[in-house]
């Protein structure tokens, strides 16, 4: 019989340096992966994302552990709907290390994200998935999220960005 690994979920201490290392760590291992980019953080974003996190009071970071150890993130940001009237959470990065997907960590980490939204009293919570990412969107939907449209005569709400660097 195989052993029942023990998942926590846990609000990352942004002032604890395992907590600090595994958040960098495990959005490093993120960026690296094909859904994040493909490429490495670059050194001075590694250097100063726990300092810059910890600085901003709208985040909060979650770590999922396995016995201890750090295999998922998320990444949230607390933000304000206009229409609702209301705060809502947007999570910016979802992340499980490779050799663990599949093993629910993502679904825990959304109960999770979920449980803090509700908290707060959010109204919402928002997130973006590239289109290519079946595995991700399957969950995502799995978990009752999906496009936002107010009326599905004007379409679905697509993310844009502009980099200005």
């Amino acid at each position: 019989m195989t052993p029942t690994l023990a998942l926590t979920i846990d609000r990352a201490n942004y002032a604890d340096p395992r907590d600090a290392g595994d958040v960098v760590a495990l959005l490093d291992a993120y960026a690296r992966d094909p859904m994040g980019g493909g490429a490495p953080l670059a050194d001075g974003v590694k250097a100063r994302l726990v300092d810059d996190l910890a600085a901003n009071a709208q985040a909060f970071s979650l770590l999922a552990r396995l016995d201890g150890e750090a295999v998922g993130l998320a990444n949230c940001f607390m933000g304000y709907s206009t229409f609702a009237g209301a705060p809502l959470i947007n999570i910016h990065d979802l992340a499980v290390l490779p050799g663990h997907r599949g093993a629910g960590i993502g679904k825990a980490l959304l109960a999770a994200v979920e449980a803090e939204a509700l908290k707060c009293g959010a109204c919402k919570i928002t997130l973006e998935v590239l289109s290519g990412n079946h595995l991700a969107k399957a969950l995502y939907a799995s978990q009752g999220y999906g496009d936002y449209q107010l009326d599905p005569a004007s379409g679905q709400a697509l993310f844009w960005q502009k980099r200005l660097t």
